[in-house]
């Protein structure tokens, strides 16, 4: 984004405080989010400890305590951070502590920390390990493993079966394959008796180029091209009688007490006239993240609304009512080749959208670039690309955290 774009924050690092959230998802076998994984993406200098104070702020400082209130959540913690008082302020069935090795494995200290550990799970909270715990010197963390993650990463493949067994042997854990990348490794890890999946392998899924959109796909994409090219009403009544689904879930929209309409509309023209095209391209694009290829996961849509409320609240009072609008587009079709299972270009092809919003999708580039790039390091820990974004948009931490958690909350409340 040029200089004269910016906002008039300072570029200055943020030292108030104020702390920058990601989470990734973690998943069941159905690929179901059942679990996130919370970071402190803040580009002033941190430490571990400093996760463990972010769940307290995530509820605090934001007043957004549902974050924590539907799922549960992982955080990673030190040893010191274990005595801190943080932890008295969050409800343990809620959260999973993920405990590190100790340096150096001495006996004496890990001897020492069990005894911490103990105290914890019988508050109520969970613990999480890696794969280190299996070995003879941890015997006595292993009865109090709940979870032991394996970093595909960090194993080679010939290890991950032999050691997932003797994580089934050693402890009653449940099994977390983490990084996981392809389709072939989550099937991999399954047979092998993981559980629970974390990684992105949802968001890069091996393209197959015989792949079609579904006809509700087919119905959205066709109803958002009608609205851009500014059809008439006779043409959008159209493509709604055409779906049954599409027309009665606007229909229940209309009619909601959101619209506070005195009389109940019953016809599609007078649900178009009455909702006007802007605000039916809006939720066009969200009905977009709902309606899934075959295999995408659950989460893609959710991530999809998460980076287009984001982009739009981190646009407003920067760029005009038009260009918040078209930020919003742009974190939501950020995921249309997943969402659809076909290449971004290809997917791309198949809807009329704004130049601006075509830049960004395309290339990263443009005025809504570095907002993409910000949104997406919010979510994957890439620690290089998150402070260059931030430096780029001179937004503080506090900004980037309120954008981030607003919009994930926002995400939250569409689906409930």
């Amino acid at each position: 984004m040029p200089p004269s774009d910016t906002p008039s924050a300072p570029a200055t690092p943020d030292t108030s405080g104020a702390i920058a959230i990601a989470r990734q998802p973690i998943m069941d076998a159905q690929r179901a989010v059942t679990a996130y994984e919370l970071f402190d993406r803040s580009t002033a200098h941190h430490n571990a400890a400093s996760d463990v104070a972010l769940i307290f702020n995530a509820m605090t400082h934001t007043g957004m305590d549902s974050l924590i209130g539907k799922v549960t959540i992982f955080v990673n913690c030190t040893y010191e951070s274990l005595a801190g008082g943080h932890l008295d302020l969050v409800q343990p069935d809620k959260v999973v502590l993920e405990v590190g090795p100790v340096p150096g494995h001495a006996p004496d200290e890990i001897a020492a920390r069990q005894h911490t550990l103990q105290e914890l799970r019988k508050r109520g909270f969970r613990l999480a390990f890696n794969h280190t715990v299996l070995a003879p010197v941890y015997a006595g963390w292993q009865p109090l493993a709940d979870f032991v993650k394996l970093d595909l990463r960090a194993l080679k493949p010939e290890q991950l079966q032999v050691i997932a067994q003797a994580v089934k042997t050693r402890t009653k854990a449940a099994i977390v394959a983490e990084k996981i990348e392809t389709e072939a490794q989550f099937a991999t890890m399954a047979s092998y008796g993981a559980t629970l999946f974390q990684g992105y392998w949802f968001a890069r899924p091996d393209v197959i180029k015989t792949k079609v959109v579904t006809p509700a796909q087919a119905h959205v994409l066709q109803l958002i091209n009608l609205v851009r090219n500014q059809a008439t009403t006779d043409e959008i009544e159209k493509v709604l009688k055409a779906d049954a689904i599409l027309g009665f879930n606007l229909m229940r929209l209309i009619n909601s007490a959101s619209f506070g309409l005195n009389n109940e509309i019953t016809s599609f023209r007078q649900a178009v006239m009455l909702m006007g095209l802007k605000k039916l391209f809006r939720w066009a694009a969200l009905l977009l993240t709902a309606a899934r290829a075959d295999g995408a996961a659950a989460a893609v849509g959710t991530t999809a609304v998460v980076r287009g409320r984001m982009m739009e609240l981190l646009a407003t009072g920067t760029l005009t009512p038009e260009e918040c609008d078209g930020a919003f587009v742009v974190g939501i079709f950020s995921l249309l080749d997943v969402m659809l299972g076909i290449p971004m270009e290809q997917a791309l092809d198949l809807l009329s959208l704004p130049p601006a919003v075509n830049e960004a999708l395309r290339s990263g580039s443009g005025i809504y670039g570095s907002m993409l790039a910000l949104t997406k390091a919010c979510e994957n820990n890439d620690d290089d690309a998150f402070n260059a974004a931030a430096h780029s948009l001179q937004f503080t931490n506090h900004h980037i955290n309120m954008a981030h958690m607003e919009a994930m909350v926002w995400a939250d409340g569409l689906t409930t």
